[in-house]
């Protein structure tokens, strides 16, 4: 099933899904397909032309393949600003908490550009994330990788930075918020290449903020993507991220806490 598919499932604001087994990760399902279908739902709650600002995002619990309920409640419906909560519940627990901030356009004095994109090898010259089925997350097979920034998972590269080009394997409808949620949450947690042998890791809290006019992305369009280690300490890691377009636009400023059990 393709990632849009998926999404597509949720036609109204408090709803029943099925998430579909092709999307594991672990005895977990990804957890930026989760984010985007919940997301998905709040955007129903909200009335007129208001874009999705800022997510926050708690994972309480893996998600398994199965039927998957999504609730959502609006907090607050202001004339530019309206904040969404959004829940995944599966055996009658929360799984996924997000609260979002929806707000409309207004005129500023203030006008700050985002960062620039890096510079980066080109794809072709990037180290390409192979997917090997039983090694390599199951969902890791809808993308396509090629790092350009650190080193690959349990390397043992010990880098601040990890990233590089990534795009879906398969054609998408469009690429809208959800989807853009899914290529940003894609990338493995940035303190992975540290260690040197396979270890289970998770995201804890995600919070995600995008910028607007949103930056136009092409459905197999490479965007590129990097990471950086704040600090790590005691099984926590601290990571921000920022997403481009293939013509250096920002697209997304992203924050984790990344739980590693090494």
């Amino acid at each position: 099933m393709l990632f849009s598919e998926a999404v597509a499932q949720v036609q109204e604001a408090n709803t029943l899904i099925d998430v579909p087994p092709s999307w594991g990760q672990g005895r977990a399902t990804f957890g930026g397909l989760i984010a985007a279908m919940v997301f998905q739902a709040m955007r129903m709650q909200v009335h007129g032309d208001k874009p999705v600002r800022n997510l926050s995002i708690i994972f309480l619990g893996p998600v398994e393949p199965g039927q998957l309920s999504i609730s959502t409640d609006l907090l607050r419906e202001g004339r530019a600003v309206s904040i969404v909560e959004g829940r995944g519940i599966q055996d009658g627990q929360v799984k996924v908490l997000i609260t979002g901030a929806f707000g409309s356009a207004r005129e500023s004095s203030i006008g700050a550009e985002g960062a620039k994109a890096p510079n980066a090898k080109d794809p072709e010259d990037c180290q390409p994330l192979p997917f090997i089925k039983g090694v390599t997350p199951d969902f890791t097979e809808h993308y396509r990788y090629e790092y350009a920034f650190g080193g690959l998972p349990f390397s043992g590269t010990v880098s601040r930075e990890l990233g590089g080009w990534i795009s879906y394997r398969e054609k998408m409808p469009a690429i809208t918020e959800a989807e853009i949620l899914g290529l940003v949450d894609a990338w493995p947690p940035a303190t992975l290449p540290w260690i040197k042998k396979p270890v289970p890791a998770s995201t804890l809290t995600w919070t995600i903020q995008f910028l607007h006019p949103l930056a136009a992305i092409s459905p197999i369009e490479r965007c590129l993507y990097q990471a950086y280690v704040e600090t790590s300490a005691e099984g926590y890691g601290f990571t921000h991220s920022k997403l481009w377009n293939a013509n250096g636009d920002l697209v997304t400023l992203s924050q984790q806490t990344v739980t590693v059990f090494d």
